[in-house]
């Protein structure tokens, strides 16, 4: 499926850092302050999308539009109440310094806006495993758009055949399609497994720990 790696992509909440949980509060909560009722459980199956296609996707089409940046403010404010708390998922760290070690170039790919980009790198605490990142900042279009995956590219230095993308939501794996790249799936964001295979998963491990017990052999879909 790939020639020679080169660059390993990794989106990072739920993928690296355990936050898809609290995303799914924050905006229950956000969407409650401006008078929408939304289940946490349809909130969660959207976590990884960007902002505006969450809100398009979850609340009506014919809501006050203009509220919605206030709902986007509300909960970014939510959910900043945890970054001093935010913790990697378990062999997340050892797993990007295996891939750094292996020769591999390591980018980031999160659909995080820039500052909560910083806060999520800052808890991961691996500035060395990590050449380069991009946010939601860096594109007009988020997941599942390929525009991340394709600037995440860019940064690599890499060709669709010679990277893999590691990341935990459907979203990821239909930018991956479009761009081209394979996409190792991980259930350590909430998604099952039947919903990231029927997506479309080169493969799916339980988490980074789960993936690192087979590295660098399987690595590679």
């Amino acid at each position: 499926m790939t020639k020679e790696l080169k660059a390993v992509l990794f989106d990072v909440d739920g993928t690296l850092v355990d936050t898809n949980y609290l995303h799914t509060v924050a905006w229950w909560e956000a969407f409650a302050q401006a008078g929408h009722t939304v289940p946490m459980a349809s909130i969660h199956r959207s976590i990884g999308m960007g902002s505006g296609r969450m809100l398009d996707a979850l609340l009506p089409d014919d809501r006050d539009a203009g509220a919605d940046e206030d709902i986007t403010i509300a909960h970014a404010a939510l959910y900043s109440v945890y970054w001093s708390r935010l913790q990697p998922l378990p062999g997340a760290r050892e797993l990007l310094k295996a891939c750094h070690d292996h020769g591999l170039r390591v980018v980031l790919a999160s659909s995080a806006d820039p500052g909560e980009l910083e806060v999520l790198c800052a808890a991961l605490d691996v500035g060395d495993a990590i050449d380069a990142a991009t946010s939601a900042g860096d594109v007009d279009a988020s997941k599942p758009a390929p525009d991340l995956v394709q600037v995440a590219l860019d940064q690599a230095q890499a060709g669709p055949g010679e990277s893999v993308f590691i990341g935990d939501a459907v979203w990821d794996i239909q930018a991956c399609e479009k761009a081209g790249v394979p996409c190792i799936g991980l259930l350590s964001g909430g998604s099952s497994r039947g919903e990231l295979a029927e997506a479309g998963a080169a493969a799916i491990y339980d988490g980074p720990a789960g993936l690192l017990e087979q590295f660098p052999k399987r690595l590679t879909p």
